[in-house]
């Protein structure tokens, strides 16, 4: 039981954090006038940092099917919407482990 109430607190204390650092970072924005312009810049640097952490553990420690489809995929992101980006993506990914066998 002592395991039990040990990993319940650990959740609620996780929540707590996640929550605080959110409303951390709104109610400080809000009170701000103006975003000075370093912060403005890092603030528009978040998603391409999201999408590297997202995309590039996989990369190098995937096998060559995976890297096909997400090399196809990048660059089929670049001119269509989500939706082709995934079906490109994963035909590359099949057409590459029906020709290598993997």
């Amino acid at each position: 039981m002592t395991q039990d109430l040990s990993t319940i607190w650990l959740i609620l204390a996780a929540a707590l954090a996640t929550y605080a650092t959110r409303i951390g970072g709104y109610v400080l924005i809000t009170r701000m006038r103006t975003l000075p312009p370093r912060l403005e810049q890092a603030l528009n640097a978040v998603p391409a940092a999201v999408l590297t952490t997202l995309w590039a553990p996989t990369f190098f420690t995937s096998g060559w099917d995976v890297r096909v489809a997400l090399i196809v995929a990048a660059l089929v992101s670049l001119r269509y919407p989500v939706l082709v980006m995934l079906a490109a993506g994963w035909a590359a990914a099949m057409a590459s482990r029906h020709l290598v066998g993997l």
